[in-house]
């Protein structure tokens, strides 16, 4: 597969694997701490990573509106970066969304015109060619710019991607009152309101003509085949199904009643039109209502994001946006009832959306809230991003504590993050046939520096007390080990020193 190079592409694919893992540390006095939504202020590329050993794999939707890279963005973020370096900042933030992404869950990407063909081939290099959705076009804008040089700009693009292609579905949109009133009743037909569908179709293997019973002989039309078979054309005349037009002379039709769709949606569409969705006008609305003194230039609609977050997940689902801007991702899925992490950098973080998102914990009525019933409640985590787990040594922070490290060793070994989280004790679990320990940090009571790091017989004993029925192998990290080779190998024990055999991704 053709794959993009630029200045600093060999750089940008390794800096995935290179970034730091940092702790996030939770700020106990903003927001509800055991809230499960999570609003983390810092760099995003450094808090992806610092997500993995808790969310990789968990994450349904993930939404991302990047800067464009077009000199007009907002002053927090750098929309002005050379070509290669935009190229460059999104690499890495891609490879650890992916890595984030369940099974079955999907990414969308908002882009305009400057980036969004080299976006497309980059996300096929990360992602796949073959988990490509689609492209919606989507209208930002509804009136034409007179002072634009050749041409006037009124779409953006949002780029979907699958984690894998075959895992995923999607759900229907509603129905529209538009859509629904294409449905007529002329003939007053008892099943109610239809309207007319063609007998043909572009693939088949009939094309005979068909003489229904008041004389009129139909065939399909050259380059096409019969839809139906001669059964089937003769029960949809039994049950006054087809039409002839108010003269009896129009070209025949089958009668689609309204009443009888087998589905209660529709498929989405790849174009957007702002009466659907909104624009970035809506958008500019929404936010100056929020924040009047400091409104954010390039928001988007909540009524775009809700149409993005009911396609793509159900309730419960767990929605990321690791660009949040002024908090609209958050806040859609706050009122959706889905659950969500949302990322910012610098003080943006405070200054917009922690004060959005509480509006919406306390019941606002902008944006969606009407169409989704929202009355306010939940609540969500506000935490920064700590101190690297590791120096530039590999050695481990002092200041780093049992639970962080274990969920760090953790997701290194298994790639998966710990089903509960719960970090309480030397035995991290099983995993597969093998058991997973940490001997670090005092778990076992001894607050000595060295107190309870060490692999000894009477600590191996009291591990193995803890799963009495585990005969598999033995994943152990300590300090140091004072069992003899012998004794591992006959006990079926791999003992990883810490920090010098902990695999620092």
């Amino acid at each position: 597969m053709p794959e993009l190079n630029w200045l600093g592409d060999a750089k940008a694919r390794k800096a995935a694997a290179r970034v730091p893992y940092r702790l996030l540390e939770p700020v106990a006095q903003i927001g509800d701490p055991a809230a499960e939504n999570l609003l983390v202020q810092g760099d995003n590329l450094d808090a992806l990573k610092s997500l993995l050993p808790l969310y990789a794999g968990r994450v349904k939707c993930v939404f991302i509106d990047p800067p464009y890279n077009t000199k007009s963005a907002f002053e927090h973020y750098d929309d002005n970066l050379e070509h290669s370096q935009w190229l460059s900042m999104m690499y890495p933030r891609l490879v650890l969304l992916r890595d984030l992404l369940a099974e079955d869950g999907s990414i969308w990407v908002t882009i305009d015109d400057n980036e969004a063909h080299y976006l497309k081939v980059l996300m096929d290099e990360v992602f796949g060619r073959r988990n490509f959705i689609g492209n919606v076009v989507w209208q930002k804008k509804y009136t034409i710019s007179n002072d634009a040089t050749l041409i006037s700009d009124t779409h953006d693009h949002v780029l979907i991607f699958a984690k894998a292609k075959e895992h995923a579905s999607f759900n229907l949109l509603p129905r529209t009152e538009r859509m629904n009133a294409r449905f007529r009743n002329p003939d007053n037909h008892p099943k109610g309101p239809w309207k007319a569908t063609p007998l043909h179709a572009r693939s088949g293997t009939s094309r005979e003509s068909y003489r229904f019973r008041n004389g009129v002989v139909w065939e399909p039309p050259v380059g096409t085949f019969r839809r139906y078979s001669d059964a089937t054309m003769a029960k949809l005349e039994d049950d006054n199904a087809i039409w002839f037009g108010r003269d009896g002379r129009a070209t025949p039709a089958r009668k689609t009643f309204l009443s009888e769709l087998t589905r209660s949606g529709t498929v989405p569409s790849t174009v957007w039109l702002h009466d659907d969705v909104g624009s970035n006008h809506e958008a500019r609305d929404e936010v100056r209502r929020l924040n009047p003194n400091d409104p954010f230039t390039s928001p988007k609609p909540e009524r775009l994001l809700h149409r993005i977050i009911h396609i793509a997940t159900n309730p419960g689902d767990l929605v990321l946006d690791s660009f949040l801007g002024s908090g609209t991702t958050a806040a859609v899925a706050h009122k959706m009832g889905r659950r969500w992490i949302g990322i910012e950098m610098g003080e943006h973080a405070r200054t917009h959306c922690l004060p959005r998102l509480t509006k919406v914990v306390e019941g606002e009525q902008g944006g969606i809230s009407q169409a989704v019933g929202w009355q306010g409640g939940g609540g969500f985590r506000f935490a920064r991003l700590g101190e690297p787990v590791f120096d530039a040594d590999g050695r481990i922070n002092p200041a780093v504590r049992f639970a962080p490290l274990a969920a760090y060793l953790w997701f290194a070994e298994t790639r998966e993050p710990h089903a509960s989280g719960m970090f309480d004790s030397p035995l991290l679990g099983v995993h597969g046939d093998t058991a997973i320990a940490l001997l670090y940090n005092g778990i076992l009571g001894d607050r000595r520096p060295q107190g309870g790091n060490v692999l000894t017989r009477a600590v191996w004993d009291g591990l193995r007390a803890l799963r009495p029925d585990h005969a598999g192998p033995w994943i152990v990290y300590g300090e140091a080990c004072r069992l003899a080779p012998a004794t591992l190998k006959r006990c079926g024990i791999a003992f990883k020193q810490i920090p010098y055999d902990i695999r620092v991704r």
